[in-house]
């Protein structure tokens, strides 16, 4: 007989490993273990999300004829690693193999292809995971001689590729993509659509009991826990997205308003990314509904942009990468995360925000991460790993390969430029034409200097001038050197000395 280890993030039917068993005589394992669920403090909801989908995922595979061994959470329980329950279950059935899908995490990969085989004394085969639109070798290919690895260019190959959105060889409406067309500011029409609520068993609930027993001490609380845990619920979501959210998603996707935590989103990430949604299905449900006229172009190209695009892409940087781009720090930040990230206390408006949605919800889009608590922790100089073991915790769709290059690459540029050709640092002009979040703030947008002036913007301008010897010669920053060089000696004088008082006094902001 064959072993299979199905992962919590691997909760689809199509996953490759199922595909090398007999159903009739072959053992599926999955287990909820310390080690996984505690190597950074997962916010409840990931937690909760994770275990309730992956207890339904296996009742399903019974429900369908399957054999399945599944080891449930026990504080006490000796074995704390998947590799423990792994070598118990092998030691009670003797199998003559260990059959799995490629795990998403390269800590996790490097465990298992370092030391599984030679501790189980079995062979142990590890199958491609062909969820994804682009395989590592794909990717590794289309990157090889490359000077620079933009997305964009990938994202036009990965659309040749699939053919999505594509008329013939042209792409439709004869543009890759509409950003320009994404970067409305929403002034409260039209109205934000209800999110579809989901109906929770008792076997469900008793996770969230557990949860809240053993990992109290994990960001967030259970009381407003919403996500999909099966495939029916992802697809109703799926559905629902589609109905009444992704009509406005492309005017809207960058837009920020207050104590509104969802806006046009998707909400989808969770389920792509623990396996109950297939990109190709999610991206094809956004083509049909542009070829419907149901939905603008610019909705459903930035939409499909963000999955087939930015998502794969970042996928391929990451295992190409690995294991030396997590200790990436190009710019030399060293700087120690600030309390409020993890408090959420700060009379910064947009970060308490950004701060309140992601501790309630385990969730916030992509511009609040990039461009509020992203850009907070860019211009202050904080060290990577710190703030990327933070989005790793406090988010439920964050897993390690999405996740670190996101945060190392994207918000922190940390990468030397790998990922993008400029840093994206803002001053509070951004946040405020994106959002309504300053006229509620105590601090002044339209100061730089002053007591009370914005913190992001004396921030801005000491980032730029820290890291002048970095940036000068980027052809995309000579606008910002030469506003800088423009500006009166006094008024740089204060931008600094107003830089290096909230620098040096950062968690009392």
């Amino acid at each position: 007989m064959k072993l299979a280890l199905v992962l919590g993030d691997q909760l689809s039917t199509d996953i490759s490993c199922l595909g090398e068993l007999n159903k009739n005589k072959d053992l599926i394992v999955m287990a909820e273990v310390n080690d996984e669920a505690r190597y950074v403090k997962h916010h409840q909801h990931k937690i909760a999300l994770i275990f309730c989908a992956m207890r339904r995922f296996a009742n399903a595979l019974q429900a369908d004829g399957w054999q399945v061994h599944y080891h449930y959470f026990s504080a006490d329980t000796p074995y704390r690693s998947l590799l423990d329950v792994v070598a118990a279950v092998a030691e009670d059935h003797h199998p003559e193999e260990l059959v799995m899908t490629e795990c998403g995490e390269y800590r996790l990969h490097h465990n298992i292809v370092s030391n599984w085989q030679r501790t189980l004394n079995i062979p142990v085969t590890i199958l491609s995971d062909d969820r994804f639109f682009c395989s590592k070798q794909r990717f590794s290919d289309w990157a090889r001689g490359r000077k620079q690895l933009r997305m964009e260019y990938f994202y036009r190959e990965m659309r040749r590729d699939t053919g999505l959105l594509m008329n013939g060889k042209q792409p439709e409406g004869d543009s890759w993509n509409f950003d320009s067309s994404n970067r409305r500011r929403y002034r409260g029409s039209p109205a934000l659509p209800t999110l579809p609520k989901f109906e929770y068993s008792d076997n469900d609930r008793a996770v969230f009991d557990l949860v809240e027993k053993h990992f109290h001490d994990h960001p967030g609380t259970l009381t407003k826990f919403n996500w999909p845990v099966t495939r029916t619920q992802a697809l109703r979501a799926l559905d629902d997205f589609v109905r009444h959210r992704l009509p406005c998603f492309g005017d809207f996707q960058d837009a920020m308003t207050q104590s509104e935590s969802f806006m046009f989103h998707s909400l989808l990430s969770t389920s792509l990314n623990c396996g109950l949604l297939a990109p190709r299905e999610v991206c094809e449900a956004a083509q049909s509904a542009y070829q419907d006229n149901k939905v603008p172009l610019n909705a459903a190209e930035g939409f499909i942009r963000q999955v087939l695009g930015w998502r794969e892409y970042v996928r391929g940087i990451y295992w190409l990468m690995m294991p030396g781009y997590a200790s990436n720090n190009g710019l030399g930040n060293s700087r120690g995360l600030p309390a409020f990230y993890w408090s959420g206390e700060t009379d910064m408006n947009c970060m308490r925000e950004a701060f309140n949605n992601t501790f309630e919800h385990a969730y916030a889009h992509h511009i609040q991460r990039l461009m509020v608590t992203g850009n907070f922790a860019l211009l202050a100089g904080v060290a990577p790993t710190d703030i990327c073991d933070w989005y790793l915790a406090v988010y439920a769709d964050a897993y390690d390969w999405v996740e670190l290059p996101n945060t190392l690459g994207m918000v922190m540029h940390a990468d030397d430029g790998l990922l993008g050709s400029k840093p994206y640092a803002a001053s509070g002009n951004y946040i405020n034409k994106m959002s309504d979040y300053c006229k509620q703030c105590r601090y002044s947008v339209k100061t730089s200097t002053e007591q009370d002036s914005c913190p992001f913007n004396s921030l801005y301008w000491h980032f730029m001038s820290r890291h002048r010897d970095h940036f000068d010669r980027n052809p995309r920053m000579t606008m910002v050197y030469r506003s800088y060089d423009n500006m009166a000696a006094d008024k740089k004088q204060a931008l600094m000395q107003r830089a290096t008082y909230l620098l040096k006094n950062l968690d009392s902001l």
